[in-house]
């Protein structure tokens, strides 16, 4: 069996009661303290998040930008210089392979700041990706470099979380537009690419840095997070707060078998004057009117849907349960699933299928939860 691969900051989750579990290939802490406690603080003050596994992959070259544009389901060519996309990377059938970030990053050699364009994408479709772009940059003018072990990332969430973080670097954050990053020195620590994005529904920051300056700029993090009634958070609430703020996670709203129209993406697909690998199906897709889609779900009670539970319609199943969780916000059983489309409408009457029994549920809007709700 494979030894698990270690974050820069492995040795401190460990000293500090990270609960370690294998998550996609990595020793990660899934939790310190408890789930509920690190998700309120989060939606309260503000988490500090250890996200090192996720791969970030550096493209550059005379054709990469024409090359990215070609695999990704949102434009790349009108990306100004700071700018971040989400967007998805599909096979030929639009079957979604990973969601991603795309950065235009820009060029300051004084800071080491990479040029070109760098790529943020799940643990477990690393691999896969990599070996994706390498196929189709064969014959171009492309270099890929996975920068994953080199580079550690980390993200600050939360309402307190910009005012954490401004002082400590020399960018000044309140003025950094959402979904744009910026390369600045870290107090003495040295550089660090600093961008407004997250994955728990508040404000923040995700910080990338240098593996050997991680461990500093965590403590530094750490300590401003707790002197502000913040924690350190793990896996486990980082689930539970992405849930609620109804962002979809890779093997379950989304897979190689799920398009993105499907997923409630269609904001993510460019499809005007552009080709893509998959457009022509999401195309196709975009007219199908009868393939199941992504909803929300609020349960009755307080047991809750686990993915793979079955939802029923007067008595017929009408899809399946694809995320569920107890919301610690809002004091309810919440889910996602895949439903029929004549189930699909927001306020329809279902039921959920638990260990047999079945429980009340309507379809409920995304996201369940919104900024300042707490």
């Amino acid at each position: 069996m494979a030894e698990l691969a270690k974050t820069p900051l492995h040795d401190w989750h460990a000293a500090h009661g990270g609960r370690m579990v294998d998550f996609a290939g990595w020793s990660m802490p899934v939790q310190y303290t408890s789930i509920v406690e690190e998700h309120i603080a989060t939606r309260t003050a503000a988490g500090l998040f250890d996200i090192s596994h996720m791969g970030r992959l550096l493209v550059g070259g005379d054709d990469a930008e024409g090359f990215l544009d070609g695999l990704f389901t949102r434009r790349v060519t009108d990306l100004s210089p700071s700018q971040i996309r989400y967007s998805l990377v599909c096979n030929e059938s639009g079957g979604v392979l990973d969601d991603v970030l795309v950065y235009r990053m820009t060029t300051n050699d004084t800071r080491r700041e990479p040029t070109g364009f760098g790529l943020v994408v799940n643990a477990d479709n690393r691999e896969k990706i990599v070996a994706h772009l390498k196929q189709h940059a064969e014959g171009k003018a492309v270099d890929l470099e996975d920068i994953t072990h080199e580079w550690a990332m980390m993200a600050l969430q939360g309402p307190r979380a910009i005012e954490l973080l401004d002082p400590l670097v020399e960018h000044e954050l309140t003025s950094l537009r959402y979904y744009n990053g910026v390369m600045t020195p870290f107090a003495e620590v040295g550089g660090c690419y600093v961008s407004r994005t997250g994955y728990t529904g508040e404000d923040g920051c995700e910080v990338i840095c240098e593996a050997a300056a991680a461990p500093t700029i965590w403590e530094t993090l750490h300590k401003a997070a707790t002197d502000a009634g913040g924690m350190a958070v793990g896996l486990g609430a980082r689930d539970t707060l992405r849930l609620e703020a109804g962002m979809p996670l890779y093997g379950h709203e989304l897979s190689e078998e799920i398009n993105p129209i499907q997923a409630g993406l269609a904001f993510a697909v460019n499809l005007k004057d552009r080709t893509f690998v998959g457009s022509e199906a999401m195309a196709a897709a975009g007219k199908n009117k009868t393939q199941a889609v992504r909803v929300g779900l609020q349960l009755d009670g307080k047991r809750v849907a686990r993915e793979g539970s079955v939802v029923l319609q007067g008595g017929e199943q009408v899809g399946e349960v694809t995320s569920g969780t107890f919301s610690p916000t809002l004091q309810r059983p919440l889910a996602m699933a895949m439903l029929k489309p004549t189930a699909a409408a927001a306020g329809t009457h279902l039921a959920v299928d638990i260990r047999g029994q079945q429980h009340d549920a309507h379809v409920a809007p995304l996201p369940f939860y919104t900024r300042g709700q707490a």
